[in-house]
């Protein structure tokens, strides 16, 4: 990766971008206006993420008006949007970093409230969570399966959105993590304790449709309950150790029914347990299947995100 010049800033925002080229100039407007009345040095980096529409066009129009306080990257295929974060991390000088959506369903102006709610509480991380969501009802029900699998997998009892101030000691060691399947509130979450949540505001959308379905949230959740954490092999585990008890039991009752009470044992029955063993040892090896699987591809070191053309704000 190409070297960071020394320069910094007081913040860097990294904006994850897929097919929003409607809303980028507002976006970058209201952000600039923002850390103009703090009186703070700010640059805004934009990963787009090989979408179908215009918005390179667009970033690099913003990069022409704005050439020392914007970075764009596009990469050279869809990665998604972590992954896309990620690489937006890499590229930030400043001492804390914002990252936020590409679409204004959160008002650029809240980027305040996590600013104020940092320095309160020198947290590492600030959530910025909605009091309610304006998302479709397939977009809320893959979000919620996402939350309900991250409280699984770490223990956290409050929400996590995609608006979040983090420090920058936070980011040097996340832009060091080598997995390429990313999900940034798990490596968050795996750094450190010091998280913070204030509420801020939720629009509707006004422009495009979300780059998410329940489709790609569901497999969002699957991932990251697999590569996070050692659940389903627990799973697999009790539930072995769950059916060869009652194996044995039911082994008992069987040889105690066919020697002392002479009752013949049935076909039927015969044929059922070997299809719900047969089943269970499928769920097992699927389950190994699915780790083995991971460690093969961290093996291959797949990478987390390829850049097609980037323009620093040294350029």
């Amino acid at each position: 990766m190409q070297s960071k010049p020394d320069s910094a800033h007081d913040y860097s925002v990294v904006v994850p971008v897929y097919n929003s080229s409607s809303t980028l100039a507002e976006l970058y407007r209201r952000i600039e206006t923002v850390f103009s009345k703090l009186e703070k040095s700010f640059e805004v980096i934009f990963v787009e993420d090989c979408g179908s529409d215009n918005s390179w066009e667009t970033l690099l129009s913003l990069k022409k008006q704005n050439s020392n306080k914007v970075c764009v990257i596009r990469l050279s295929k869809n990665f998604g949007q972590h992954n896309a974060i990620l690489c937006g991390l890499h590229w930030t000088r400043g001492k804390y970093i914002i990252t936020i959506d590409d679409d204004l369903q959160i008002p650029p102006e809240e980027i305040e409230t996590l600013i104020i709610k940092a320095n309160a509480t020198n947290a590492d991380v600030v959530y910025g969570i909605y009091e309610h969501k304006k998302h479709s009802v397939g977009r809320n029900i893959g979000s919620n399966t996402i939350q309900f699998f991250f409280k699984q997998s770490f223990g956290n009892t409050n929400s996590i959105t995609s608006f979040r101030l983090i420090r920058r000691n936070i980011i040097e060691q996340i832009i060091h993590h080598k997995q390429s399947f990313v999900f940034l509130d798990g490596l968050i979450f795996w750094y450190t304790k010091k998280v913070e949540y204030v509420l801020v505001t939720h629009l509707n959308r006004t422009e495009g449709v979300s780059g998410y379905n329940f489709h790609k949230l569901a497999r969002l959740g699957f991932n990251l309950f697999f590569n996070y954490t050692t659940i389903p092999l627990r799973f697999a585990t009790y539930t072995g150790l769950t059916l060869s008890f009652m194996s044995f039991v039911i082994g008992l009752i069987f040889i105690y029914r066919k020697l002392i009470l002479s009752v013949p044992i049935g076909f039927t029955a015969i044929i059922v347990a070997v299809f719900f063993m047969g089943g269970i040892t499928l769920l097992v090896l699927g389950i190994i299947g699915e780790y083995l699987a991971r460690i093969y591809s961290l093996q291959l070191s797949k990478p987390q995100y390829s850049i097609g053309e980037i323009h620093d704000t040294q350029h």
